[in-house]
């Protein structure tokens, strides 16, 4: 009997263990977490640099706030995947706009060195 028990504990004690590690992966498929209610997303460039939305390689303080630019930021749609790819990746700013751009190039059949991989494809140069 106590053979039982404590396989039973082992076994539960694993499993428990194995789905801490990787409650990033299948969690957010378990609790769909409404993005709406949590995270709010920015209208304004001012906005979008205090969200974290902007970075040494990537400055938009310089190159919209500063200038007074009037549009109204950045895409919403982008922004909502830059954020879901640092939050489930748990990368910074610039690497997931990385990965976001190049999980775009692959849908639009892009390399990621950005070059098309369009069979009939010809390039005069290197």
């Amino acid at each position: 009997m106590a053979y039982l028990f404590y396989s039973i504990s082992f076994t539960f004690l694993l499993l428990s263990t194995v789905l801490y590690i990787t409650r990033t992966r299948w969690l957010p498929h378990i609790l769909p977490f409404p993005e709406q209610i949590y995270s709010h997303l920015p209208s304004s460039f001012a906005a979008d640099i205090e969200s974290g939305f902007s970075s040494a390689a990537f400055d938009l303080q310089s190159s919209n706030v500063a200038t007074g630019d009037s549009r109204a930021g950045l895409d919403d749609r982008a922004k909502k995947e830059v954020r879901r790819i640092m939050r489930t990746r748990r990368v910074g700013f610039d690497e997931a706009r990385r990965l976001y751009t190049e999980q775009r190039f692959a849908r639009n059949n892009i390399g990621p060195d950005g070059t098309p991989r369009d069979p009939k494809f010809v390039s005069f140069g290197s």
